[in-house]
């Protein structure tokens, strides 16, 4: 995937993480740091919560898979051949 691919499903994502950090008050890393510690497991017995969950956890781990492909191939070509000199639109 292109770096400016990369960068335009990364946006996409953090539209889509938006929507549950402003349901549930925390932004997606806390969120995602307090999943994985175990300290929302009193929110497995509410449907609701658990399927948002899991939802809200795919997209953070996605985003997260996507940024390190994109500061590794930023690291792999320097910001002056990266950078689109061209509207992608």
């Amino acid at each position: 995937m292109h770096i400016h691919e990369l960068v335009v499903e990364m946006k996409l994502l953090e539209r889509r993480m938006t929507l549950f950090e402003e349901k549930y008050g925390v932004l997606s890393a806390d969120f995602h740091a307090g999943l994985m510690s175990g300290q929302l497991s009193r929110y497995d017995d509410f449907d609701e919560s658990r399927a948002d969950f899991s939802r809200w956890k795919g997209l953070y781990e996605t985003w997260l898979r996507r940024k390190e492909a994109y500061e590794r191939q930023l690291k792999e070509h320097s910001l002056a051949e990266t950078l689109r000199t061209q509207p992608a639109y």
